[in-house]
């Protein structure tokens, strides 16, 4: 497979269980050294593609690489060049922090002993404390330094902070996350905390109902989607408006989340008699009107 700026490309993937289809000819591309947020509601399908792409499940059609491999024939290769964090991530209780640093890293040649220490020292880690006795920041403290201490290319991020509380979030969107970008590693990052993640993220893709629906550079994402606020003489005219995600009746004003505010800024000026209000969104914001808006005109 020929190499390319992409650490991670998938083209028409699809996986199904049984009747039900939960990805639809995805296609994606993640560029090197980027931080990309990967978002969906829940059951949207984002774990599932997560675990092909580590070769934990197998596609029932379409393409994929990680790292210039295919996961499907070099599952384990691929694994030892990414890092990877699952939500919930399960540890043996019995081991010592030390002994579980040890074990994990028999299965990498490039383990780092010396980074990895360097790491439980920086996280706070005792080594002679027990994985059962860690509390749930200190949990995925260590799953983290599991993931990290092999010098991974790409690294792997399946809701790392659910259960967190607000500090340990913070603390590790702040120290990971910038230790991650100032060493040029690619993170694919799957999260449900929208607000938090959007500081750091700088592209990100919605995946739902098993399709890729938008994926874009977020920075282009605030600027092009736009919430407007108007009173149109008309509002059934609202359906002529080019790339609307929602629109709803605000006490006798209408709100109308547009895609691109430059293709739609003429005709809602005609309609609202260029008496409009255009509104900032944030990724949180943007998201919903993506995944849950209403596309249509209805009668309040």
């Amino acid at each position: 497979m020929s190499k390319s700026s992409s650490v991670i490309s998938v083209s028409g993937l699809h996986k199904r269980f049984g009747k039900h289809q939960v990805l639809k000819s995805v296609n994606l591309d993640v560029p090197a050294g980027s931080i990309f947020g990967f978002l969906g509601l829940n059951g949207a399908g984002k774990t599932t593609l997560i675990r092909i792409l580590l070769g934990l499940l197998k596609p029932n059609d379409g393409r994929c690489s990680v790292v210039d491999m295919n996961p499907q024939f070099d599952a384990l290769e691929v694994r030892r060049r990414v890092g990877y964090m699952a939500e919930n991530q399960t540890m043996y209780a019995w081991m010592r922090v030390e002994q579980i640093i040890g074990w994990v890293s028999r299965f990498y040649p490039d383990w780092d002993s010396e980074f990895a220490d360097r790491l439980r020292q920086q996280m706070k880690l005792d080594a002679d404390k027990k994985v059962g006795t860690l509390s749930k920041g200190q949990s995925s403290r260590l799953a983290l330094l599991l993931a990290l201490a092999h010098h991974p290319r790409v690294v792997i991020l399946d809701d790392p902070t659910l259960g967190l509380d607000p500090i340990a979030r913070r603390d590790f969107l702040r120290d990971v996350i910038g230790y991650l970008q100032a060493e040029g590693v690619t993170v694919f990052f799957s999260s449900h905390l929208l607000y938090e993640i959007e500081p750091i993220c700088d592209r990100v893709a919605i995946l739902h109902d098993g399709r890729i629906i938008k994926c874009a550079p977020v920075d282009e994402l605030r600027e092009q989607v736009k919430r407007v606020l108007l009173k149109p003489a008309d509002a059934a005219r609202l359906a002529e408006v080019p790339g609307v995600l929602d629109v709803e009746s605000r006490e006798g004003r209408w709100s109308v989340t547009v895609e691109n505010i430059e293709s739609a800024r003429g005709p809602l000026a005609v309609i609202g008699s260029n008496s409009l209000s255009v509104v900032d969104l944030n990724l949180d914001e943007i998201f919903e009107a993506y995944v849950i808006g209403r596309r249509e005109v209805v009668d309040v």
